[in-house]
């Protein structure tokens, strides 16, 4: 009976210091909103602003496009050169998919 008041004293323990931690970062989320210069300028209507505001739009865009050109770009390298390899050995591949195809029966 100890045994379960050990591990679950823990884990209450941790789901406390969770919910601390969430809502101190929801009270201080306000106050970090943007700095004051910039939260000014947003807020005028000037071609300035329009130049940020566009900037941010294209610096967004390029840094969620990342993640998706990286890894487009690793699985084609990976493709490439499983392509190349199997065109090496001609016979290989060959003799691979009628082992497979003869196991599979």
């Amino acid at each position: 009976m100890n045994t379960r008041r050990t591990i679950a004293l823990p884990s209450i323990r941790r789901i406390a210091i969770a919910l601390a931690v969430v809502s101190a970062m929801l009270l201080i989320a306000p106050l970090a909103a943007a700095c004051p210069n910039c939260k000014d300028g947003l807020a005028e209507n000037s071609t300035e602003q329009a130049q940020l505001v566009q900037g941010y739009f294209w610096s967004i865009l390029f840094m969620m496009s990342m993640p998706f050109l990286i890894l487009g770009t690793f699985s084609s390298c990976m493709y490439v050169s499983v392509r190349r390899a199997r065109n090496r050995q001609p016979g290989q591949a060959d003799r691979d998919r009628r082992r497979q195809h003869a196991e599979s029966e």
